[in-house]
C-alpha cells in the first residue's frame, strides 16, 4: 500500500477507512484486510489521514463492486502499482465512455476487464 499523489486526490471523489468498508460489508476489520490481501479490494495511505483508505467506489451499497476484483487481479498482473491501478480505475476514458469503475458499477465489467487484460500486450 502506498501514499497517494495530489492527482489522484482529485481522481477519486469519496473515501472509506478500513474500519467503514468493515461496517458497510458487515465483517470484522481484520477480514477487511485479508480484502486487500488477496486483491478483492485496493487501499492506500492518504496524505492528511495517513490511515489506509479505500474509494467508495470499489463498494455496492453492502457488497464489492462486481468485476472489481478481477480487474485488479489483472492490473496486478500487469506490474500495475496501487496508485497506477487507481489512476486507470478513475480515469475517464472517452471510448467506454466514463471511467472503467463507472463501467464496472454499470454492469460493463466485461469490457473493462478486455481492455485491463490488453495493458499487458
Amino acid at each position: 500500500m502506498t501514499s497517494l499523489s495530489a492527482e489522484l486526490e482529485e481522481l477519486v471523489p469519496a473515501w472509506l477507512t478500513l474500519p467503514e468498508v468493515a461496517e458497510r460489508l458487515s465483517l470484522p476489520v481484520s477480514r477487511a484486510r485479508q480484502l486487500l490481501k488477496e486483491r478483492q479490494l485496493l487501499a492506500v495511505r492518504r496524505p492528511e489521514s495517513k490511515v489506509l483508505s479505500v474509494p467508495a467506489a470499489f463498494l455496492d451499497g453492502p457488497q464489492i463492486l462486481k468485476g472489481l476484483p478481477g480487474t485488479l487481479t489483472l492490473l496486478a498482473d500487469n506490474r500495475f502499482s496501487e496508485e497506477e491501478a487507481l489512476r486507470w480505475l478513475f480515469t475517464p476514458d472517452e471510448s467506454l465512455p466514463g471511467t472503467p469503475v463507472e463501467a464496472l458499477a454499470q454492469n460493463r465489467g466485461t469490457e473493462v476487464r478486455r481492455r485491463a487484460h490488453a495493458l499487458g500486450f
